[in-house]
C-alpha cells in the first residue's frame, strides 16, 4: 500500500469527484449516460440511507481516487449495513486503496457497535478480508445472488439477529 494515501470520511465537495470515480471503475454499460454504481450512489444520498460514519474516500496529492459507501439497510426487520459500491480509480487498482478502504469501514462499523457488514461481491477478494457467504449465517439474499451475497459479523454480532436481508430503497430501483 502506498504510504502517501489519505482515507477519510466522505465530505459534500466529494460528491462529483466519486460519482466519476464510480463511472471510471466500473464503466459505463452501453446506452446509458453513467455507470449503475453511479446511480446508486446518487439514489442512496437523495433517500438519506448513506451511513456518513461508514462512507470514506482514499485521498492521493488531493485528489479522490478512491470511495466506499455504506447504506442503511434491514436484517430481519432490524437497522443493518449494506457494504458498497467501492471502487478505486482503474489505473491505482490492485495496489492496496480499495483493501484500505474496506479496513476502515471494518474498524469504525465495529468501533460503532453494528453487527455485521453485508455486500454482494466476489467471494475470493472478500473471503480475504474475512467475509463468508451470508448464507451459512442464516442471513437471506433479497434477490438470486446466493454465490456473491456475503456477510462479515463484528463484535455485536448475535446468530438470533439472522433472517432476511433487505438493502436500501435505491437498490430496489436500479434499472
Amino acid at each position: 500500500m502506498r504510504d502517501d494515501l489519505i482515507i477519510r470520511r466522505e465530505t459534500p465537495g466529494d460528491v462529483r469527484p466519486t460519482e466519476r470515480l464510480h463511472d471510471a471503475a466500473f464503466g459505463i454499460p452501453q446506452g446509458r449516460s453513467e455507470s449503475l454504481e453511479r446511480e446508486l450512489l446518487r439514489g442512496l444520498r437523495a433517500d438519506g440511507s448513506v451511513i456518513d460514519e461508514l462512507t470514506f474516500v482514499a485521498e492521493l496529492d488531493d485528489e479522490v481516487v478512491g470511495h466506499v459507501v455504506c447504506s442503511r439497510a434491514s436484517l430481519a426487520g432490524r437497522s443493518s449495513v449494506g457494504l458498497g459500491p467501492i471502487g478505486v480509480r482503474p489505473d491505482l487498482q490492485q495496489q492496496g486503496i480499495g483493501a484500505a478502504l474496506l479496513m476502515a469501514v471494518v474498524a469504525s462499523a465495529d468501533r460503532i457497535g453494528e453487527p455485521a457488514l453485508v455486500l454482494l461481491g466476489d467471494p475470493e477478494y472478500y473471503g480475504f478480508f474475512g467475509f463468508v457467504p451470508a448464507a451459512g449465517l442464516g442471513i437471506g439474499a433479497p434477490g438470486p445472488w446466493q454465490e456473491h451475497f456475503q456477510a462479515l459479523t463484528l463484535r455485536a454480532w448475535r446468530p438470533d439477529m439472522a433472517g432476511p436481508f433487505r438493502y436500501a430503497p435505491a437498490f430496489e430501483r436500479l434499472t
